[in-house]
């Protein structure tokens, strides 16, 4: 029965590698079913080895590294359509949308699936049930990730580290180790159950088993001693800022009136409640004024100076016009209870087709324009300093930029507080605001620093410095969360990917010294 199933060129070429992608999906947020990758890549390493072992005889009506290529695009399509299938609900709020819904359940994961199909048609003609292919391909996988994060694309979702989301003790090791050396350790660790396809003792079998598992244990355990630690650091710490994140959880509406801008704000007031004696910093989500520019809301300058006293600061999302350049800016703003500018951030990493159309002057020949209000793109904001004011030193986020690990990589040595801002109501009930949040779980523990979120119709939560999720506001709730946060200042440098590529280099090393020692023999 195995041996015909495994004969079926349709089975082992297309619909099993499509099946074993689309359910690696139920290993992330928010489900955290990690254990079945333990299934799926020992699945896939054999498969790639088999189908290198039949390509000359049962696939033989097909050139040889062909079938790779067909099996790592079929993989990659299944893991991106069951991953990020939820980005197509934004296509739903406009009509002239719609016809683009196509486009993105298929031609967007299969153009990133190439990242598989490319890795499984240069790795597959050297694996065999051995050590050195099982490292090999995890190093390949690793670094197939880490070029779709950097180089290609720079869409660093849903990389295999994130799957352990929910050990917040064995995630420790990012701010030691970074994101992608992290995430080469993880899909080794995930491979390590091949070794029962390996011609090897099986005493041999379950001392790499095992090591495998003592090495993450060893992140548990230094991770569950650091969170020990710091508990008692927080209990000690003095400096502190009074923080409240708001959830109005509106619907995404644009041409709104005065009277309606004015409504939601009061809204926003309400579940403020300001103290007028007690120093607070208010964050507000990135949709709070739908579509509209800092010009278009002065008009509630009273109405702040009515409900908001010289102790209170406010951060929300909204447009900024620059003159010089004929165009706006998705920014995130720092108030006064005056509406006056304090501080200012301007997104830097804009979503493809949500807030810039590419080959723009092209596309518009044919109608197209960006998803969120407006024909014409959003500005890209330049590299820019925190913001700092008085005790607080901000590394400002945007929507998606929390997704991406150089922000903290680059962010002043100083910063004491991560705020996000984001409008996940595009993406409805789905999975993609439960994917979204997670990631700033880990940029809490990279940077060692507390991470705010404020989200309309999405994960709304505070975050401790070794990403504890402290309080906490779920998609469909409103309202709005307090906390006293320390505002801990670091001394540490922030991890650059050094360490991954010494990990790497040391898999080729690997790799190469297997290689030779199968050659002597």
């Amino acid at each position: 029965m195995f041996d015909k199933f495994l004969n079926n060129r349709l089975i082992v070429l297309y619909i099993a590698p499509l099946a074993l992608g689309a359910i690696t999906v139920f290993s992330f947020q928010p489900y955290n079913f990690t254990f079945i990758n333990f299934f799926i890549f020992p699945t896939l390493f054999y498969l790639v080895f088999y189908i290198k072992k039949k390509s000359k005889s049962t696939y033989r009506n097909k050139p040889y590294k062909k079938n790779f290529f067909i099996f790592g695009t079929s993989f990659g399509f299944g893991f991106y359509l069951s991953g990020i299938y939820w980005i197509n609900n934004s296509l739903t709020f406009d009509e002239s949308f719609k016809i683009l819904i196509p486009f993105g359940l298929l031609v967007l994961p299969l153009f990133l699936s190439l990242f598989w199909s490319i890795l499984t048609f240069l790795i597959g003609p050297y694996i065999n049930l051995n050590f050195r292919s099982l490292f090999f391909l995890s190093g390949g996988i690793a670094f197939s990730d880490y070029v779709r994060s950097k180089i290609f694309t720079g869409f660093p979702w849903n990389l295999w580290a994130y799957s352990f989301s929910w050990a917040t003790e064995i995630i420790q090791i990012l701010n030691i180790i970074g994101l992608f050396a992290f995430n080469l350790l993880v899909v080794t660790l995930f491979m390590t159950p091949a070794v029962i396809f390996f011609s090897i003792s099986k005493a041999k079998k379950i001392f790499t088993l095992t090591s495998g598992l003592i090495v993450f244990f060893s992140f548990y355990i230094y991770g569950n001693y650091s969170i020990n630690q710091n508990q008692n650091f927080i209990k000690s710490f003095d400096e502190k800022y009074n923080i409240k994140v708001i959830s109005p959880n509106f619907e995404i509406k644009y041409d709104l009136d005065n009277k309606q801008i004015l409504n939601r704000f009061n809204d926003l007031v309400r579940y403020s409640q300001p103290s007028s004696s007690i120093k607070t910093l208010f964050i507000w989500p990135e949709g709070v004024f739908s579509g509209y520019s800092y010009e278009d809301i002065v008009f509630l300058k009273d109405s702040f100076s009515k409900y908001f006293s010289n102790n209170h600061y406010i951060i929300f999302g909204v447009n900024r016009y620059d003159k010089k350049k004929e165009g706006f800016y998705n920014a995130l703003l720092f108030v006064n209870n005056n509406l006056e500018i304090i501080g200012e951030y301007r997104k830097q990493k804009l979503v493809p087709f949500g807030e810039f159309i590419p080959f723009e002057k092209k596309l518009r020949k044919f109608g197209l324009k960006k998803i969120t209000e407006g024909y014409g793109s959003f500005l890209k904001g330049n590299n820019q300093k925190n913001l700092v004011f008085e005790e607080l030193n901000i590394l400002p986020l945007i929507c998606y930029e929390t997704i991406f690990t150089e922000f903290i990589q680059k962010s002043d040595k100083e910063t004491n507080l991560i705020i996000n801002i984001s409008e996940d109501g595009w993406f409805g009930e789905s999975i993609g605001p439960y994917q979204h949040f997670v990631k700033g779980i880990y940029r809490s523990i990279e940077k060692n620093s507390y991470f705010i979120r404020s989200a309309n119709k999405g994960v709304s939560l505070i975050v401790n410095n070794k990403g504890e999720v402290i309080k906490k506001l779920n998609p469909t709730e409103k309202g709005t969360i307090t906390l006293e946060v320390p505002l801990i200042k670091n001394t540490s440098k922030a991890r650059n990917d050094l360490i991954f590529f010494v990990l790497l280099i040391t898999y080729i090393f690997i790799f190469n010294i297997y290689k030779k020692n199968n050659v002597k023999k």
